[in-house]
């Protein structure tokens, strides 16, 4: 059973690339590793996320289409070692934020155990198009209904 599209109205033309973003969004969030989404000036953006025990080399950031994410996977250094207690597990994460179009990646860094990622949206242009209406014939405009090359 299909459920109902948020963007199913006629007036959302050409959106329903969003709804798949939604979906691909609501499966990846098992909530690890926290993270902050700050806005830091006007167009500007910083993902923070708390990668405690990852090393610079444990964690990998790919922007693929219009998704950041972010994988990290520890190396096992247990071997040889005795745990009274370990609560500090060497857990694997995969992390997808859906960036919206025109935002760029501007750089990352690791401190403290937090990596930050450095996001910038640039202003976009004003756009303004004017459409000519033709005159044309009956006969033209059922063409061009139809399919047809018509006269203009």
């Amino acid at each position: 059973m299909s459920r109902p599209s948020v963007f199913g109205s006629p007036l959302f033309l050409g959106f329903d690339h969003l709804e798949q973003m939604l979906d691909r969004v609501g499966k990846s969030s098992d909530g690890y590793p926290p993270y902050n989404i700050e806005q830091m000036a006007e167009g500007r953006l910083r993902i923070t996320l708390a990668v405690a025990g990852f090393a610079m080399d444990d964690l990998q950031i790919t922007q693929e289409d219009n998704q950041l994410v972010i994988r990290g996977r520890q190396a096992d250094d247990s071997e040889g070692r005795v745990f009274l207690h370990r609560g500090i597990a060497a857990r694997q994460f995969q992390r997808a934020f859906v960036l919206a179009e025109g935002i760029e990646v501007e750089g990352a860094w690791l401190d403290n155990g937090l990596l930050h990622v450095e996001l910038r949206r640039p202003q976009p242009e004003v756009r303004v198009k004017r459409i000519e209406i033709n005159k044309t014939t009956n006969g033209a405009t059922r063409s061009l209904v139809e399919g047809g090359a018509g006269e203009a």
